[in-house]
């Protein structure tokens, strides 16, 4: 199979991709418990550059919804002023960024942001959280008030401001994974009554508030939006995934989107194992934009699929983490070094910026 249609260049909205290769958002810690990213990330993304779009790592809308002890934020000068650096350094390797705007609503937990979660309905998940004191048991969230939910659309607009001031070339927003934005979309956490619960039309309204915010923020050809639409992601579940999220992809279609990544699940996924149909080719058609497939992707299937219109371009994350060079060593048909999983959301540049590009030996790639 020829990876040719990998490396053909591409222009997403206003984002012109030197090849069809995305970097997936990865969330690696190396903030600070404030949010504020340190310089390790400089390195880490200048590395990755040769990807044609990277997608930076989740990334806080608000105290209150950035959950993930030591991942970055976007709601103070602090965190602007760190990002700057970083989105300096890919540029000035040829590179494109765009910031992925995160709210983890009930999956955050008040030992890492100090207050109680929020959520579309009191519905806690089912496992563990992360904190600072290690693993423990996610709380009841509190459901969002009317004033929530129109001060929680507000901030997405201000981090989607200050990621531009940070010099991202755009944004994306997370509505995937359980957290939540996929909150209000899936049944099983939306049980409200009022005009955010119940129909389809009604699940898709905090989304669409959102998106249309953004979009009149920093410009729809330099939004995206990333969505899981199938399996059970960190407790969400939607057993008709069709209903609402094809009602979201035709509303989504009509805002002129840069694109739409897709993380779905699958029978042989690493990610979530699920039986559930695919949504990709739906979506295919009610969509109107850019389709980026995200899951588990080979090189040669990653070109088939782009070569079959089933997408247009792939975005790959757990490679990127001990594979800076991915694009070259799928190019020149190099092998793939393996991570350390034990230094995946450990401090410090060790697992982080020190796995080195290809130079034609064995131990680059082991």
């Amino acid at each position: 199979m020829s990876l040719d249609p990998l490396f053909q260049p591409a222009r997403f909205g206003a984002l012109e991709l030197k090849n069809r290769i995305m970097m997936a958002p990865l969330t690696r810690g190396r903030s600070s418990l404030d949010g504020v990213p340190t310089e390790h990330k400089i390195d880490y993304y200048r590395q990755r550059a040769n990807a044609g779009l990277i997608i930076a790592e989740a990334t806080g809308i608000n105290r209150i919804g950035l959950g993930w002890p030591t991942a970055p934020g976007l709601w103070s000068d602090e965190q602007v002023e760190a990002w700057k650096p970083v989105t300096d350094a890919v540029h000035g390797a040829g590179g494109l960024i765009v910031s992925q705007l995160w709210h983890m609503g009930r999956l955050s937990h008040s030992s890492t942001m100090g207050m109680q979660p929020v959520s579309a309905s009191a519905i806690a998940a089912k496992g563990d959280a992360h904190t600072p004191k290690g693993k423990e048991p996610y709380e009841t969230p509190r459901e969002m008030t009317l004033d929530d939910i129109k001060q929680t659309v507000e901030d997405y607009v201000a981090a989607a401001a200050n990621a531009r001031k940070a010099g991202f070339d755009g944004v994306q927003v997370h509505g995937a994974n359980g957290y939540l934005i996929d909150q209000f979309l899936k049944p099983n956490t939306n049980h409200r009554s009022d005009d955010y619960g119940g129909s389809v039309e009604n699940r898709v309204r905090f989304l669409m508030e959102v998106m249309e915010a953004v979009t009149g923020e920093v410009g729809a050809d330099r939004t995206s939006l990333r969505l899981s639409p199938n399996g059970m992601v960190q407790d969400s579940y939607d057993p008709r995934p069709e209903r609402v999220f094809g009602e979201a992809a035709r509303q989504l279609s009509e805002l002129g989107l840069a694109f739409l990544e897709l993380r779905e699940s699958r029978p042989d996924s690493s990610f979530v194992r699920s039986d559930d149909p695919p949504m990709g080719p739906l979506i295919r058609v009610l969509f109107d934009g850019p389709l980026v497939l995200n899951e588990d992707y080979s090189a040669e299937s990653a070109a088939a699929t782009i070569a079959a219109g089933k997408a247009d371009a792939i975005a790959f994350g757990r490679p990127y983490i001990s594979n800076p060079d991915l694009a070259d060593r799928f190019r020149n048909g190099w092998p793939l070094a393996d991570s350390n999983i034990r230094t995946w959301y450990s401090p410090g540049p060790e697992g982080y910026t020190d796995y080195p590009a290809y130079d034609g030996t064995e131990s680059a790639a082991a």
